[in-house]
């Protein structure tokens, strides 16, 4: 039997269920998952390995119009994702507008690759509206794949495992076999603090924040951890902080205990809050940060 492997893409709008989806898929949580939108600003590859297949899929963050630097650099790992897919996943909702960003549906019309479309939450609608959603979406994508889910449910994913295994390209594999992720773990302890963050703070504290790990160390027992996380105004440090320091206290502990679950180790995390006005605009800090090339 030949091998097969490839690039197995997700796009789709903020707050569809994208990050859910891959995890899902792939079996581990690789991609942090809030309630908020913009929650995954980098791509992210998970792999799935067998004797007889290699699966890249790669989690983007969600479409939208830029308004600063940082947001145009999100945006570009998502043309890098839909020009180098063998597979596109297009991730939709039961709530969403349909033609929401229009621009990348017409982007999808185009594109030699097997597109498709994954209908997610489906728990929360009826079958009546689920039939018309992928009615509309056949008519607008003829030639793409139409898959109603619950990524949250895990119901129906192995329509979807199985539709991408049936469109994968004959080729060698891209990654070694053991490989699970393009990722190294102080990527993963950056986003685990974002995630906490996104989770404990609201309004825009969470879109001004950045994480940055300044030192990682694996001993015997446990890792420890030293990050700065970076926001754009002295008062934004305030809220982080909180009164006593408690708000910064409650948000390193959540992200310690999601690290030692992750990491299967104990963790040892100093979190340090600073002021960098600039960051979200700054060519320089976000190719820093990994958003530019």
């Amino acid at each position: 039997m030949e091998h097969r492997a490839g690039f197995v893409n997700i796009i789709g709008n903020p707050n569809v269920g994208k990050s859910t989806l891959m995890n899902a898929l792939v079996g581990e949580k690789l991609s942090i998952v809030t309630a908020k939108a913009q929650t995954t600003r980098h791509r992210i590859m998970g792999i799935v390995n067998t004797d007889e297949y290699q699966i890249v899929y790669s989690d983007t963050p969600g479409m939208l119009k830029p308004n600063y630097r940082l947001q145009e650099d999100m945006m570009k790992f998502v043309d890098a994702a839909i020009g180098d897919a063998d597979i596109i996943l297009y991730v939709t909702d039961v709530v969403e507008k349909s033609d929401k960003n229009k621009e990348y549906i017409d982007k999808l019309q185009k594109v030699e690759c097997p597109v498709v479309v994954v209908i997610n939450k489906i728990d929360i609608s009826d079958q009546p509206r689920v039939l018309e959603l992928m009615g509309w979406w056949k008519e607008t994508l003829p030639k793409a794949e139409i898959i109603p889910v619950s990524a949250r449910e895990r119901f129906n994913l192995e329509s979807v495992f199985e539709a991408v295994v049936s469109k994968l390209p004959v080729s060698p594999p891209w990654f070694d076999k053991d490989q699970f992720t393009d990722r190294n773990l102080r990527f993963f302890a950056s986003e685990i603090i974002r995630e906490k963050i996104l989770e404990n703070y609201s309004q825009e504290i969470p879109y001004s924040c950045e994480v940055v790990i300044e030192a990682f160390k694996e001993g015997r027992e446990r890792y420890e951890i030293s990050a700065v996380i970076l926001v754009s105004r002295d008062s934004q440090k305030g809220i982080i902080i909180g009164k006593g320091g408690a708000a910064l206290k409650k948000t390193g502990t959540d992200a310690r205990l999601e690290m030692e679950d992750f990491f299967q180790k104990k963790v040892f995390l100093q979190l340090f809050v600073k002021v960098d006005p600039d960051w979200r605009e700054s060519r320089r800090e976000l190719r820093k940060f990994g958003y530019e090339e």
